[in-house]
């Protein structure tokens, strides 16, 4: 894999204070790796958001587990503590938390659920890099934390993902099998592994991107500041929060439309299309994702209400967050937004 590899896992290790870093191909692999490095596998049950990325449910299926469902909190639009106990069974194994477009988790009060019940805390950091808890870094609060690297994340290597751990046997299982389980000795397999491995040039990239980190979360903060005092008078509609000890990186600047807005998000999108700005729904809460629709007994049981993620899925969408964007380019974004109001 190359001499960057490993240097930019201990670069990666040292930005989430933690003492092991296992590099991989995508963020995707990197949930992979985390739950098989925990022997997450049939029989088992890992509790995850309604609302997030289909890839937390998927990645619990290839493992053999069974998704659960959890609604979130409808100000940071993560994964709800209050409603995690009432879903656990004997057959839970994990607590998988999403720190959602860039606000950690919770993690004081998930973790402590976790104690109670002795299961496992995997962190879904890839839309996080940076955040904090209590000064704290996301992904060095559960058993592994992982990363994705894509090419929209405020650290990227083009694609890519880590893993991280306090825990030692953790990160060696997961080196072991994002390498097919090559052992000492070359061609003799104990366990079957998996082809995910990063690579030198991206790992290069990586290491690089560590040493301006702290510039990229800082601009992240700026524009999301210049966003709150363009909408701070603007009632119709939602925005990011900061709950107290914690620290947003606004990977993504979200906003949830209210009824008084007078328009569907849906409707409001094309609209600014037509004026040149690009925006992105919320994602598609994970009980109304058709491929779960279908018996089978593996598949989350959709059972329940998620109003929250319902809502956030049915009204929200996110702004312009690149880099690059200037004040006038902000400045023209709400404005048009504001003369999508009926």
């Amino acid at each position: 894999m190359g001499e960057f590899v490993p240097r930019f896992e201990r670069a990666f290790a040292e930005l989430c204070e933690v003492p092991h870093a296992v590099a991989c191909s995508n963020g995707t692999t990197a949930l992979h790796l985390a739950m098989e490095s925990l022997s997450i596998g049939p029989g088992d049950e890992v509790i995850i958001p309604a609302f997030t990325l289909i890839v937390s449910a998927n990645t619990v299926l290839q493992t053999g587990a069974k998704p659960v469902l959890v609604d979130v909190r409808p100000d940071t639009w993560c994964i709800d503590p209050a409603l995690i106990e009432r879903k656990i069974t004997p057959r839970t194994r994990a607590i998988l938390c999403v720190h959602m477009y860039g606000h950690p988790c919770d993690m004081e009060a998930i973790v402590r659920i976790a104690d109670r019940h002795g299961v496992y805390v995997i962190e879904d950091a890839a839309q996080a890099h940076g955040a904090t808890v209590k000064d704290r870094p996301v992904g060095s609060w559960g058993d592994a934390g992982c990363f994705s690297f894509y090419a929209n994340k405020i650290l990227t290597t083009g694609e890519g993902g880590m893993v991280v751990s306090h825990r030692r046997e953790v990160a060696d299982r997961a080196a072991l099998l994002r390498n097919q389980a090559f052992e000492q000795v070359r061609f003799v397999h104990r366990e079957v592994g998996f082809n995910y491995r990063m690579t030198n040039m991206q790992a290069a990239i990586g290491l690089a991107q560590c040493e301006n980190f702290p510039d990229r979360i800082r601009r992240k903060k700026e524009l999301a500041e210049r966003y709150d005092e363009l909408l701070r008078d603007d009632s119709d509609f939602d925005r990011p929060v900061q709950l107290p000890h914690c620290r947003n990186v606004y990977w993504m600047y979200g906003i949830v439309l209210k009824p008084s807005f007078g328009r569907a998000m849906p409707e409001v999108r094309r609209m600014l299309s037509e004026a040149g700005i690009e925006t992105r729904a919320f994602f598609v809460p994970l009980n109304l994702q058709p491929v779960f629709q279908g018996r089978h007994p593996r598949w989350p049981d959709l059972r329940g209400e998620y109003p929250v993620s319902e809502s956030l899925g049915g009204n929200g969408l996110y702004l312009p967050s690149g880099f690059e964007l200037t004040p006038e380019d902000q400045a023209f974004v709400v404005e048009r937004l504001r003369t999508c109001k009926r």
